[in-house]
């Protein structure tokens, strides 16, 4: 099947890119973003540095300023990658995850990882799916 036209997605609800990568790009019907970090949008500064709820909460208001660049909300996300700095953090991660996820959550992957862009303790990416 050939890959439909991509359309690349840009908001200043979310943090600039800080590399050769799109905030998201919908092709196919999904919107698929790319992981998000607690940076402030208008600051580019950490918020909530250490403290894996805070940048819990920070990530995921930038995850939803990317889905709302392309209409679309927590409903819509049909998976999402989560990486850790510690599984150690996972339950207080997994507090504040499940009050953005509340009904029908989403699919998902938590993996630890060696090391998370500016230090961060917390990344979350997804995939939405786009309306017919």
């Amino acid at each position: 099947m050939p890959v439909m036209a991509k359309e690349i997605i840009a908001t200043d609800k979310a943090p600039q890119a800080i590399g050769p990568y799109s905030q998201a790009v919908a092709a196919n019907g999904f919107l698929f973003c790319s992981g998000q970090v607690a940076l402030d949008p208008k600051t580019g500064q950490m918020q909530g540095a250490g403290n894996v709820q805070a940048e819990t909460e920070r990530a995921l208001e930038n995850l939803k300023g990317v889905l709302s660049a392309r209409g679309l909300g927590f409903e819509d996300v049909v998976k999402t990658t989560v990486f850790l700095a510690s599984m150690d953090d996972f339950a207080k991660m997994n507090e504040v995850y499940g009050r953005a996820f509340t009904s029908k959550p989403p699919a998902r992957a938590t993996v630890a990882a060696a090391g998370l862009p500016k230090g961060a303790r917390v990344e979350v990416e997804c995939i939405a799916a786009l309306p017919d």
